[in-house]
C-alpha cells in the first residue's frame, strides 16, 4: 500500500516530510484531497522507464513487420507532421 502525504505537509515540512513518509514503495502526494503526484525511489522509476522503452520497441518491431510505416524524405516527413 502506498503512503500518502498532503501538499500542505510538503509545503510546511519540505523534504523531511518525504523522508519521514518514504519507505520501500512509492509515496502519494495529495492536493485538496486528490492524489496529485507520486514520489518513488529512483531505481523503481528507472525500471518503469525501461519497461516503457521495451514496450515501445516491441510495438515498433510489430508495426515494422506488418509494414505499417511510411518511407519518405526528411522534407516530406516535416511537411506531413507539421501540416505545412
Amino acid at each position: 500500500m502506498s503512503k500518502v502525504i498532503t501538499a500542505n505537509e510538503l509545503k510546511t515540512k519540505g523534504i523531511s516530510a518525504i523522508k519521514a513518509a518514504m519507505g520501500e514503495e512509492e509515496l502519494i502526494i495529495t492536493e485538496r484531497g486528490k492524489n496529485k503526484y507520486i514520489v518513488m525511489p529512483i531505481e523503481h522509476y528507472n525500471y518503469l522507464r525501461e519497461c516503457e522503452l521495451e514496450a515501445a520497441l516491441i510495438e515498433s518491431k510489430k508495426e515494422y513487420a506488418e509494414k505499417k510505416y511510411i518511407k519518405e524524405s526528411v522534407s516530406n516527413h516535416i511537411k506531413r507532421i507539421t501540416g505545412a
